[in-house]
């Protein structure tokens, strides 16, 4: 499983165009899964949170080859789906993740650069 992904977060439906948020959710869902039957990406996950008085009501997190990610994010359909969601929901926001693995060795890289800043 790849240690990269894409955090796609997003808020409450704009009043007024939940129906129209569910249908651009469903649209972002089937465009996902046509990715990952390519193997554009390796899989997605969808999250949908609980009240818990913040401003993000949920996330679909990619996981992918990085290149790969980055070819999918420049497309013309991602381009589209991110005017379409933000024209239904608040505060769309999308952005790159290490994972597991490379957080790993983000947080490690991190402890070394800084030591003498102790």
């Amino acid at each position: 499983m790849s240690d990269f992904g894409l955090f796609v977060g997003f808020g409450p439906p704009i009043d007024g165009r939940e129906t129209q948020a569910t249908q651009v959710f469903g649209e972002a869902v089937a465009y996902y899964t046509r990715l990952q039957q390519q193997g554009d990406i390796e899989r997605f996950e969808v999250a949908l949170l609980e009240a818990h008085g913040g401003d993000l009501n949920g996330f679909i997190l990619l996981r992918g080859d990085p290149v790969k990610l980055a070819m999918a994010r420049a497309s013309e359909e991602w381009a589209r789906l991110v005017i379409r969601a933000n024209f239904v929901v608040r505060g769309v926001g999308i952005v790159s993740a290490l994972l597991d693995a490379e957080a790993q060795r983000q947080v490690s890289a991190t402890e070394g650069a800084t030591a003498d800043l102790r």
